[in-house]
């Protein structure tokens, strides 16, 4: 006759291994569940800017949702914007523009408007205008311009240490925040471009500095 002893010891034999083979399972379970998961969407979690310099638009993205969309100025073909992705370093609220031998304070002369939004780029940033009708066109030193009505808007929606992309092509991601086709865009005649001043990138920089 078996001995309760040894039906103990079976038993707790046949225990362990169960156990061992379900944590075998559940462990090749997640490895395989890591393996097939599918990467997040872009923009999934914050806030991000994105930037289509072909569109000359600029779009807000929060959660997956484009919240705005704001028409813009992209830098000229002599002097392009930086392309790739960056952070909000600063924000000013009526900045003086800085450029050598002169400091033009805030006001309706002032090249980068109302507000100013710099970028991890030393030098560039996000900025208002004193020529609202380069909007829409590849005019800047390299910033990137919008009207001083809505630099002001963008401005409140933004903080330091949100993200910036800023694309030069049109591809696939920046297919699905814009839209399928650009918008038939006109390069600005050089008259508009000195309209900034004939330095932006120079003020831009010494606001990054001061900030």
């Amino acid at each position: 006759m078996e001995r309760a002893a040894d039906r103990v010891a079976t038993t707790r034999n046949q225990t362990f291994t169960f156990l061992v083979l379900l944590a075998l399972t559940l462990s090749s379970s997640s490895s395989l569940a890591a393996q097939t998961a599918k990467p997040a969407a872009s923009y999934s979690v914050g806030r991000t800017v994105v930037v289509s310099i072909p569109d000359r638009k600029l779009a807000v993205i929060e959660n997956r949702n484009v919240i705005a969309t704001f028409s813009v100025a992209v830098g000229a073909q002599a002097t392009p914007s930086p392309t790739g992705q960056f952070q909000i370093v600063n924000r000013v609220s009526n900045p003086n523009y800085y450029r050598p031998g002169a400091v033009i304070p805030s006001g309706k002369d002032n090249p980068v408007g109302t507000r100013w939004v710099g970028l991890s780029q030393k030098g560039y940033g996000i900025h208002g205008t004193n020529a609202p009708k380069s909007v829409g066109h590849a005019a800047s030193h390299g910033c990137i311009r919008l009207r001083n009505r809505d630099m002001e808007r963008l401005f409140a929606m933004l903080q330091v240490g949100d993200a910036v992309e800023i694309h030069g092509e049109r591809d696939e991601q920046v297919a699905q925040v814009f839209g399928n086709s650009a918008e038939e865009t006109t390069v600005a005649e050089k008259q508009v471009t000195d309209q900034d001043g004939g330095q932006s990138d120079p003020g831009a920089k010494s606001l990054t500095e001061a900030d």
